[in-house]
């Protein structure tokens, strides 16, 4: 077997098309954008080029390509440490059932990333935001995956802890049918909050979609930049991800908290569009971007996707929580547009957010785990801590 450091057009192409094959006879893999897969090696697309750099590589084995692997190093210079930290990664990590093909892999991302001066490597993970390509699936293995999100087979969970990987964290996905009621805890939640007039609530309107905009940014900077591996979102930023998604925004299912007409919560949902974009096969040329439409006209909006979910730090365990989704879910209930709601990302080191989503009704139906790979073996080795 070789390696072969990604480098050419040709290469890349390889790089992305390597799962077709490998997952050809899955029923459950959906094929990403090839686009969504080129931005997070663009340094003009993806900022983290600024402070972070990144190598591929494919794996062969007679002429055939048989792995791949992507490996990353960045500093905490856009994170809220002042201190300066090289932190390493690896991720888009695909292989055969073969643990020396594996090990070759992942020796090469964690020599190089030990030659940029990191101490550990996190993995699977993204160059970029936790919010996409992020954990090895390790449970959920007979459900599709939802848009930017890391499927695999099972067998991956075996290469990576026999080279020596340690479960860092899970991140949770919960599933709740929309129609089930509210737990009983979550309507006294959602009594309480209604009896203070000064709480109120909106859904977002496309036509001032930029205000709106803010203040989703405003309340997601204060809910969750003091959290591990979160940086705030500037204004440009919100904005760019906030209009990446405009072309499948529901306007009913991407809520706001207001406390004396100051936002104080959000709860971003929107149409799972991996149920459009499975018929694309990871094209969005003008043909792809036809039958997108067409599907987005046609297809049924059954899956309904939590993307974000906050509430700022000084009303948090007032209930707000609650009452923000009993107010979306008065709205679900009749029109009756979706079937089932899914709650990405959870980990598990946010025991509060968990237990607002098992009020809700959530189970769990898909784990993705974030491995750490010390490279000091006498280094004592922590899980991440729990936010208090």
């Amino acid at each position: 077997m070789q390696l072969i450091a990604v480098s050419s057009e040709a290469d890349q192409k390889r790089f992305i098309n390597l799962p077709v094959s490998l997952y050809a006879k899955n029923e459950y893999w959906i094929r990403p954008l090839d686009k969504d897969i080129k931005a997070v090696f663009d340094p003009i697309l993806n900022k983290t080029f600024n402070y972070g750099e990144c190598q591929r590589w494919l794996l062969e084995d007679g002429g055939k390509a048989v792995g791949r692997i992507a490996a990353f190093v960045k500093s905490q210079a856009e994170a809220t440490e002042p201190q300066e930290e090289i932190s390493g990664g690896i991720g888009f990590f695909e292989c055969i059932d073969d643990q020396e093909a594996a090990n070759l892999l992942f020796d090469a991302a964690k020599n190089w990333i030990m030659e940029k001066g990191a101490t550990y490597m996190d993995g699977p993970i993204n160059f970029g935001r936790r919010d996409k390509w992020w954990g090895l699936l390790t449970k959920g293995f007979d459900q599709q995956p939802n848009y930017q999100c890391n499927y695999n087979f099972p067998y991956y969970k075996d290469l990576f802890e026999r080279y020596g990987f340690k479960t860092y964290y899970e991140q949770y996905t919960f599933l709740k049918p929309v129609y089930e009621p509210l737990s009983p805890r979550l309507e006294e939640k959602a009594k309480k909050v209604a009896s203070d007039s000064n709480y109120t609530f909106d859904h977002l309107r496309i036509s001032d979609f930029d205000r709106y905009a803010r203040e989703i940014i405003k309340v997601y900077n204060k809910a969750w930049v003091k959290h591990e591996g979160v940086n705030e979102l500037s204004l440009e930023q919100g904005r760019a991800i906030m209009s990446q998604l405009k072309p499948v925004i529901d306007e009913e299912i991407i809520w706001l908290a207001y406390y004396k007409k100051e936002p104080v919560a959000i709860f971003v949902c929107i149409p799972e569009v991996n149920q459009i974009l499975k018929h694309l096969n990871g094209k969005l040329d003008l043909f792809g971007k036809l039958k997108f439409l067409w599907f987005k006209r046609m297809s049924q909006k059954k899956k309904l996707l939590g993307m974000v979910f906050g509430v700022v730090p000084e009303h948090q365990g007032r209930g707000v929580d609650g009452a923000i989704i009993h107010a979306m879910a008065k709205v679900l209930f009749s029109t009756r547009k979706y079937e089932t709601l899914e709650m990405s990302g959870i980990g598990d080191f946010n025991p509060k957010m968990i237990l607002v989503v098992r009020q809700v009704g959530g189970r769990v139906n898909k784990i993705h785990t974030t491995y750490r790979y010390l490279f000091d073996p006498t280094q004592a080795f922590e899980r991440m801590k729990a936010i208090r």
